[in-house]
């Protein structure tokens, strides 16, 4: 592949309606780049989850420069690539994979993505204690992302709850203090909380409805969602009518899609351009 010509793909189930292929190829097209950006989607092909090692050999056969990876195999991939990088190992978990030199090497830029968002969405709310949703392969980007974003505790709710409380103990031990705790109930956790973080598929069009209850909410709460399609989820438009504060995915969107086009690339793109691109494209 010459170092002007790109092809990456996403890997994931029920991703037709992602934006991410108008977003990367917009900006390769501003960086004079000839990019194509391909879905490999499970649902679309009628494969199981199991079918993802022959996606990733597929994508290796045809030259691919890398593949963005999403649910639900942010986690089962691990054992298909050469080694991570250093903040993929930390969290378990991968949504970017680059083909490089007969290896396969895992990154996660989820959290940064939920990072930056946040810091530009919700600069100014309080921290003292918030609820997340999910610890599965988005949740633990996210955990990690609100931890380092100032959040002094975090009750994290999995409909697997072993799973919760093994990513309450990874983040505990990672920050060197008790920073985290799984709860099995998200209504009494919210009413002693300022915040509320959704990291589930709840919402989305293929699992449409709400992850809470919704008197679980009160005006006081900041709510943010990584879910961006639709852009205002049910959550969200809940939240909205309550009165709270609210930040929808499409900011985590852009910004881990800015970070896997640089790890694809080696070229740093225009994160504002993104942003306008990706507003252009969500009210089209």
């Amino acid at each position: 592949m010459s170092d002007r010509r790109y092809l990456v793909g996403l890997i994931g189930a029920d991703i037709q309606m992602s934006k991410s292929p108008a977003l990367h190829e917009a900006e390769g097209r501003h960086q004079g780049l000839d990019y194509h950006y391909e879905l490999l989607d499970l649902t679309e092909r009628g494969l199981p989850a199991s079918a993802l090692p022959a996606l990733l050999d597929e994508e290796e056969q045809r030259g691919f420069a890398g593949s963005n990876i999403t649910h639900p195999c942010k986690q089962t991939v691990i054992p298909y690539l050469t080694r991570l990088s250093d903040d993929a190992e930390m969290l378990g978990a991968v949504n970017t994979v680059v083909f490089q030199n007969g290896e396969r090497v895992g990154h996660n830029t989820d959290w940064y993505g939920f990072y930056k968002n946040f810091e530009r969405g919700l600069p100014d709310v309080a921290k003292s204690h918030a609820v997340l949703l999910g610890a599965g392969g988005a949740g633990v980007a996210v955990a990690h992302a609100a931890i380092k974003l100032g959040i002094e505790r975090l009750s994290i709710f999995d409909q697997d709850s072993d799973r919760a409380a093994r990513l309450a103990s990874q983040l505990n031990d990672r920050f060197g203090r008790a920073c985290a705790e799984a709860t099995t109930d998200v209504g009494a956790a919210l009413r002693a909380a300022d915040g509320l973080i959704h990291a589930t598929p709840t919402g989305m069009k293929s699992h449409p409805g709400l992850p809470i209850e919704p008197q679980w909410l009160e005006q006081r709460h900041w709510v943010a969602d990584i879910v961006y399609m639709p852009l205002e989820t049910e959550l969200l438009a809940l939240a909205k009518g309550k009165g709270c504060r609210t930040l929808p995915g499409s900011g985590m969107t852009v910004f881990q899609a800015a970070a896997a086009f640089q790890l694809f690339t080696g070229i740093a793109p225009d994160t504002e351009r993104m942003s306008r691109h990706f507003d252009d494209l969500t009210t089209r």
